[in-house]
């Protein structure tokens, strides 16, 4: 997310307001931020279908799977969800496999899916049509920051690397003491790294959706071979959406406790107030 700090106040100025992000940061973030939860949603339906994940070329019912998401008979007309991770199996019910009490089997419950409780081919239409939008935004988002040298404001620094500078980071933000004056209008290293990180994921994302495709496995077969095959590209799928999530979750908590009001004001209109 660009910043600009161009219309930095003076020292004992009243005037604390400042241009943060540029115009297509701000509709970029927004177009992906919709894309992003499209994508999850209709993804999770997509993956209700077979309710597991393998690694290698091929993974049926019945064969060893590193994820499985099903349920089982709880006795008295009951079934009981259950979780099975690297062979090791947890009850899991009333988030997972069975999401409450008289529903079917079902992995991810219906208001985490889209579009509706089993809507396979529908959801594959929405994820694959989302899944071009949200590429293309993602190489105009990243030439752009090629152009104005924003990727340059990402990369972290040789002393922004080092344990202590890292871990005073850590330590700042677990007693939620946020950057304050001038300070707050730069990135630090704690977010340079999730930025990097989640750019990272989200072009493992996409290389692994290819790999799942198709006509990509016919037009250049070496793409699923480099990860062991089309099942592990599914897994490796999976695992970077789990991170992704766990990037947006840690994102908007750290948005409520800094202040929603002033970054969300900084995201639409691109003008942020410095705190005091």
């Amino acid at each position: 997310m660009s910043r600009r700090h161009d219309s930095l106040p003076k020292e004992g100025s009243r005037m604390t307001l400042i241009k943060r992000h540029r115009l297509p940061t701000r509709l970029w973030h927004w177009v992906n931020a919709l894309a992003v939860i499209l994508l999850i949603m209709t993804g999770l339906q997509i993956f209700n279908a077979h309710p597991m994940l393998h690694w290698g070329k091929a993974g049926n019912y019945g064969d060893p799977s590193l994820l499985l998401i099903g349920s089982a008979d709880a006795g008295n007309g009951r079934l009981q969800g259950i979780t099975q991770v690297l062979g090791h199996q947890f009850d899991t019910t009333g988030v997972l496999g069975v999401s409450a009490p008289g529903q079917t089997a079902i992995a991810f419950p219906a208001w985490a899916t889209l579009p509706g409780p089993r809507n396979l081919a529908l959801a594959r239409q929405i994820h694959f049509f989302t899944a071009w939008i949200f590429v293309a935004g993602l190489i105009a988002f990243l030439a752009l920051s090629l152009a104005n040298r924003h990727l340059r404001e990402l990369t972290p620094a040789r002393a922004e690397l080092a344990p202590r500078h890292i871990w005073h980071d850590i330590v700042q933000h677990a007693r939620l003491r946020f950057p304050r004056g001038e300070d707050a209008a730069r990135y630090h290293i704690l977010q340079k790294l999730a930025y990097l990180g989640v750019i990272l994921l989200l072009l493992l994302m996409i290389y692994t959706g290819l790999c799942m495709s198709p006509g990509m496995n016919a037009a250049a077969p070496w793409m699923p071979a480099l990860v062991g095959g089309r099942q592990s590209a599914r897994t490796l799928h999976f695992l970077a959406m789990t991170g992704i999530v766990a990037f947006i979750l840690v994102h908007l908590a750290m948005v409520l406790l800094s202040g929603p009001f002033n970054q969300m004001r900084g995201m639409i209109t691109g003008r942020f107030r410095l705190p005091q």
